[in-house]
């Protein structure tokens, strides 16, 4: 059954929409097909097909990619326009350099997705995400685009968080403790406050209130690049990652003792890491924590693993997770639940003995 120009409707209920997309060498016609549930639907499809090869180069998904690119960078913070460059370089220009946005089929993204296996789930993930708001963007612009794209996902699978064990943990604090510096004693913090590395990196004296056992978190230092097209850098001590990581967080009273003896006559302008007015940078800390892991025997764990470990010990020890949810800095608890809390086999345990009257 044909209506209008080239449209007709399938055996399946769906209407078609032919277009001459190209030429061969010969001038033979080189024919795409639209596919909606409506008549309507794949006329206006069709438009947006005739409309797009009437603009030629702008379609290129390099062309649309960039003025995205450009429209983030006025309304996002530099780390995250930083992120979003580097996906674009590194995984979605080399791959779909040269194409139409007409020719980004899902079958074929769903290929360089799952092609992507040296990458994370969350990093393909992201790269999906990415490509999605492109591809929104491009469809808003009066482009074609293929709506199955956005049914896309990657299936994530269920990797085990390293926790360190309550004698690791000791084992750790012990070497800390011993080393009487600065640093050691930064990182010995963040053990009882869960503090993000670049956090701690930015704290300065007169974020820290002994009397009152507080400490504010109001910045974040982060490693970021000024001009992406000579790769410069500068360390920046930025907005934290977002609006609920602005907080109060209360430091336990044994702790709090250390912070003391370390903190009390410490000018208010110093940073805690170092006791003046140079600071260390977030990549710095990390080499100097696993010269501490190293020197307690303690593998397969990062900096991250501290914030892990401290969400961890406070479920165990009846801390309710609201309240955790907060010390965090998490906008929603479930994520406190699924990426922070790792109850542990003696903890299981100890929650099924309950059961026995």
């Amino acid at each position: 059954m044909r209506r209008g120009e080239n449209i007709y409707k399938r055996r399946d209920g769906r209407w078609e929409g032919r277009y001459i997309a190209s030429r061969d060498e010969n001038g033979k016609a080189c024919y795409r097909s639209v596919y909606a549930a409506t008549y309507v639907e794949v006329r206006d499809k069709l438009r947006k097909c005739s409309q797009e090869l009437k603009n030629g180069n702008t379609s290129l998904f390099e062309n649309i990619g960039e003025n995205w690119l450009s429209g983030v960078k006025l309304r996002c913070k530099l780390s995250t326009y930083n992120k979003y460059f580097s996906t674009y370089q590194n995984h979605l220009l080399p791959e779909f350099r040269g194409l139409r946005i007409s020719e980004m089929n899902s079958k074929r993204i769903e290929g360089f997705i799952s092609g992507k296996t040296d990458l994370s789930d969350k990093t393909r993930t992201d790269i999906l995400s990415m490509l999605k708001q492109i591809m929104k963007f491009a469809e808003h612009s009066g482009f074609y685009v293929d709506n199955t794209i956005s049914d896309l996902s990657v299936r994530r699978s269920v990797n085990e968080i390293r926790v360190l064990t309550l004698q690791e943990q000791i084992r750790l604090e012990n070497y800390l403790l011993s080393c009487d510096s600065l640093i050691t004693t930064g990182i010995y913090l963040t053990l009882y406050t869960g503090l993000r590395i670049g956090e701690l990196c930015a704290l300065k004296r007169s974020d820290i209130d002994l009397d009152s056992g507080m400490i504010h978190i109001s910045g974040t230092m982060q490693r970021l690049r000024i001009d992406t097209m000579i790769s410069r850098t500068q360390v920046m001590i930025t907005e934290p990652k977002s609006k609920c990581s602005i907080r109060d967080i209360p430091i336990p009273k044994a702790i709090l003792n250390v912070c003391r003896m370390y903190y009390y006559n410490m000018p208010d302008h110093c940073f805690l890491l170092t006791g003046d007015e140079t600071y260390i940078e977030p990549r710095l800390l990390s080499y100097h924590f696993k010269k501490c892991t190293k020197a307690c025997d303690l593998e397969n764990i990062h900096y991250h693993t501290l914030r892990h470990t401290f969400a961890t010990r406070c479920i165990e020890r009846g801390v309710d997770v609201k309240s955790l949810s907060e010390i965090l800095g998490h906008y929603d608890v479930n994520v406190t639940l699924n990426r922070y809390v790792h109850p542990s086999t003696e903890l299981k345990i100890k929650n099924i003995e309950k059961l026995c009257l």
